[in-house]
């Protein structure tokens, strides 16, 4: 006979066993929407192009010149302005004045003795600061180039590689939580066609091959985030002219660990804040092995 007591604690242990499942499947499918409000946030996200920072500068630059000029025309004794420029005219010379400070910018970015046809873009004739590249599916020079992905349909570059990372973390996350959901439908005790069967291993395959590459994805994307690199800059440094010549396992840009990951977080808010190349001297000198002292004093960080 079964007492009461039992029956009470079967009937609690199945509401129970209900609330985790509904709990379950509501947690599953909140991560399912952040990751699809995060594909598309970071597929409508500007990776950070050069003529948008050149329009930055150029306002900057074009308030200061209209500032300086009315402040030197005005007149102390009854503060009229005679400007000898008409409005017209003064909107002509600021941009010619805004280009030539953004070459003399971009110039004191690269080594000494770089020549300036290796800043300019040979299809949209702009002025490229270090760590730029011209992408040919945008049609535009991208600041921090890391590269085109055909699945956002965008650049991902200085302005959104920190949402990248994030998307491709909630893609891995809820591609292992698929992958265990499906094995556990598979361990059901159903009787079931051996057709299906054979079909639902070869999907939970597909899986984790998706899986593997995700967490591949993640793992790369996380050493670059925390070296301050690009994808473009590892497979192409031989080629490009301003890193040739540095060491093998010597990162030029890398201020260490925790202000690269400051960087790659808050690069946003940042602005359009250009990496200068670093001089050679300064990286042979990280080149040198690490000492006790360094360790101490977390040279790496």
């Amino acid at each position: 006979m079964i007492s009461l007591s039992s029956v009470s604690v079967f009937k609690s242990r199945d509401l129970y066993l209900a609330l985790f499942d509904c709990r379950h499947i509501g947690a599953y499918g909140a991560l399912v929407l952040i990751t699809l409000v995060q594909y598309f946030y970071t597929a409508g996200s500007s990776p950070g192009y050069v003529i948008d920072a050149m329009k930055a500068g150029s306002t900057m630059h074009a308030t200061y010149i209209n500032t300086a000029t009315l402040s030197k025309q005005s007149s102390p004794n009854n503060g009229s302005l005679n400007s000898p420029l008409s409005l017209p005219q003064q909107q002509k010379l600021n941009p010619v004045t805004s280009t030539s400070s953004w070459l003399q910018r971009v110039a004191d970015l690269y080594p000494p003795g770089s020549s300036s046809r290796d800043w300019t873009c040979t299809y949209c004739r702009v002025i490229q600061p270090p760590r730029t590249r011209h992408c040919h599916d945008c049609d535009k020079c991208v600041l921090q180039f890391d590269h085109h992905c055909v699945w956002l349909g965008t650049c991902i570059g200085k302005k959104n590689h920190c949402r990248f990372w994030w998307y491709i973390f909630e893609e891995t996350i809820l591609c292992i939580w698929t992958v265990a959901l499906y094995i556990d439908s598979l361990r059901l005790d159903i009787d079931k066609a051996w057709w299906k069967d054979f079909i639902g291993v070869i999907l939970l395959a597909v899986l984790i091959f998706i899986l593997i590459f995700l967490l591949l994805l993640l793992i790369f994307h996380t050493y670059i985030a925390l070296t301050n690199q690009t994808t473009y800059e590892v497979a192409r440094r031989k080629r490009i002219f301003y890193l040739r010549g540095i060491p093998d396992k010597v990162y030029p840009f890398s201020k260490g660990i925790c202000r690269n990951i400051y960087g790659f977080c808050f690069s946003k808010e940042k602005g359009y804040d250009l990496e200068a190349v670093p001089p050679l001297e300064e990286l042979e000198a990280r080149a040198a092995p690490y000492t006790c002292r360094d360790i101490i004093c977390c040279r790496c960080c």
